[in-house]
């Protein structure tokens, strides 16, 4: 191997090539740092003229973390001139995770300035935090700072749609309703989302018009309504704050609770007919009974009377019953009949007068 001593030995033709060698590695090395120097240029001075704080080998860097700088050298430039890093720091890299982490890093540095201007309480890790759960910071904090009108019902299930509640003389109440609300920031992760707020609307408004005796108060005091809704504390475990609630229509329906009178009547009537047509089946087989009962008194009769002549027969061949009494038995017997027959006549005879 080549020795020190031996280079200074050579001659001026073997050490030009060691000076070309040289050369040509510092013209590359010089060729690469214009270009890098070229590319972010123009970013590394917009750092340095708004004191943004990234050099230009955090630039050099990002580009191997496969980092947009410009994402990140506008959102710290943002930061830094709306004086959000005296506040809480934001440093580079924590918006290089963010934005690793698929975040919006312009939206989350917007949503800061926008809080900030408003005086709302939000700091970098809640926003990144609600940036990173798929809600949209920026029109969060846009609905805190101009709230917000929700429609209930949803005019999307129709334009004649209407919350259907009932008084408590029977009248039927459509009402409309327009909700005021507005971002809770701190609920915003984890809170219910608007159709949640439309439902609890919906159901304090029922709630609210069947308390009432009377639909003319409902119709005399709108304002009921309202005040009884926003008691109930609707906006729990959600993402809004419910500024107001604004009855916008009230119409009368139908009288239900006449229909359900009518209703109650008429099943009242089938019961009693259903319990009218049992009695009447009852009373018909217990006919029936009585029939059966009499066919079999009389087969009764027919056979005790089948057993008085065999009872007459003994009778005289035991000796206990004579001629004459036979015949005095059957003057008796003839005598009975004519009367019956008599009796029979007059009671005719009678029914015909």
């Amino acid at each position: 191997m080549m020795q020190f001593s031996d280079v200074l030995a050579a001659g001026p033709t073997d050490n030009l090539g060691y000076y070309l060698i040289g050369f040509a590695i510092l013209f590359l090395f010089g060729i690469v740092f214009l270009a890098v120097f070229a590319s972010y240029f123009w970013l590394w001075m917009q750092c340095k003229m708004t004191g943004a704080g990234i050099s230009l080998l955090d630039l050099v860097m990002m580009r191997f973390r496969k980092v947009n700088t410009q994402v990140i050298v506008r959102g710290k430039i943002m930061a830094v001139q709306a004086g959000l890093t005296e506040m809480y720091p934001i440093t580079t890299k924590a918006l290089e995770a963010h934005f690793l982490a698929s975040g919006n890093v312009p939206q989350v540095i917007q949503a800061l300035i926008a809080a900030h201007r408003a005086k709302i309480p939000l700091d970098w890790q809640t926003a990144a935090a609600i940036d990173l759960a798929g809600r949209n910071i920026l029109d969060a904090v846009r609905t805190s700072v101009y709230p917000k009108v929700i429609d209930c019902p949803d005019l999307k299930s129709g334009a004649d749609a209407a919350l259907s509640a009932v008084c408590g003389d029977g009248i039927e109440l459509r009402a409309r309703a327009r909700v005021t609300v507005r971002t809770n920031l701190e609920q915003l992760v984890g809170g219910a989302t608007e159709e949640t707020v439309v439902a609890r609307v919906g159901q304090g408004i029922v709630q609210a018009i069947g308390k009432q005796s009377s639909y003319k108060q409902v119709l005399e005091n709108p304002e009921l309504i309202s005040e009884t809704v926003l008691e109930l504390g609707l906006e729990k475990h959600t993402s809004f704050e419910i500024v107001s609630i604004d009855i916008a229509d009230i119409d009368v329906g139908d009288n239900i609770g006449a229909r359900l009178q009518a209703d109650q009547a008429e099943a009242d009537t089938r019961v009693a007919q259903a319990k009218a047509e049992q009695k009447r089946a009852e009373m018909a087989a217990r006919e029936q009974e009585m029939f059966a009962l009499i066919q079999e008194s009389r087969s009764k009769v027919v056979l005790a009377e089948a057993e008085v002549p065999q009872a007459i027969a003994a009778s005289f061949r035991s000796g206990k019953l004579g001629l004459m009494d036979y015949y005095e038995l059957n003057n008796v017997q003839a005598d009975t009949k004519m009367r019956s027959a008599i009796a029979g006549d007059g009671a005719g005879v009678a029914a015909r007068a």
